[in-house]
């Protein structure tokens, strides 16, 4: 019987890695022709996307999720990501543990940080955008962060967001101070949830 190369893409819910295409049994030959004929497109290295599709959303963070599951969406990226930032990223920000192989892509740039054990599996949430599941830093882990490379990112973005985040009315200082304790900025944190309450 043979395979439509298609109906595999469907039910992989439209997008899928050239390795797993392979283990499908769907050749590169016929991922090159299909990406010929405009019936799929590649979204990045190694990544195809059937064209019937919807837009992406989000096609930055979505590539780096495909390319690379371990990265979790940090700093300005995620700021950008959970709306309580005026600023827009140029590249994607993303963290990865102190020890494991630098990532790198042609498009779109990164800004790739090194976190610790504790500091890097603290407040992960998973996200769906277009079928693809992206990590990101929480709120509050991410403002927690955004303390700790205030004098990267500028203390003037660091105050905006915690102004934003308050606005929403959601305000949870006990979180933020937690994973404040986590990322060792507790002491640095405390005077300016204080000042917010």
């Amino acid at each position: 019987m043979k395979t439509d190369p298609v109906e595999i893409f469907r039910k992989c819910g439209g997008q899928l890695r050239m390795s797993e295409a392979i283990k499908h049994g769907i050749t590169r030959y016929m991922l090159y022709s299909l990406r010929n004929k405009g019936i799929i497109e590649q979204i990045s290295r190694g990544v195809y996307r059937l064209v019937e599709l919807p837009p992406v959303s989000n096609p930055d963070l979505i590539t780096v999720a495909l390319r690379y599951p371990n990265a979790i969406v940090c700093l300005l990226s995620a700021l950008s990501f959970h709306e309580i930032t005026t600023q827009i990223p140029h590249e994607v920000s993303i963290a990865i543990p102190r020890d494991s192989h630098k990532p790198s892509l042609e498009y779109p740039p990164l800004l790739v940080h090194r976190f610790t054990g504790p500091s890097y599996q603290a407040g992960i949430e998973e996200h769906q955008i277009d079928g693809v599941t992206v990590k990101v830093y929480s709120i509050e882990k991410t403002l927690a962060d955004c303390f700790k490379f205030r004098n990267k990112i500028g203390m003037d973005v660091v105050l905006e967001a915690l102004k934003l985040y308050k606005a929403r009315k959601q305000f949870d200082h006990r979180k933020i101070l937690e994973y404040a304790k986590i990322c060792r900025v507790d002491k640095i944190v405390r005077p300016y949830l204080e000042a917010s309450i």
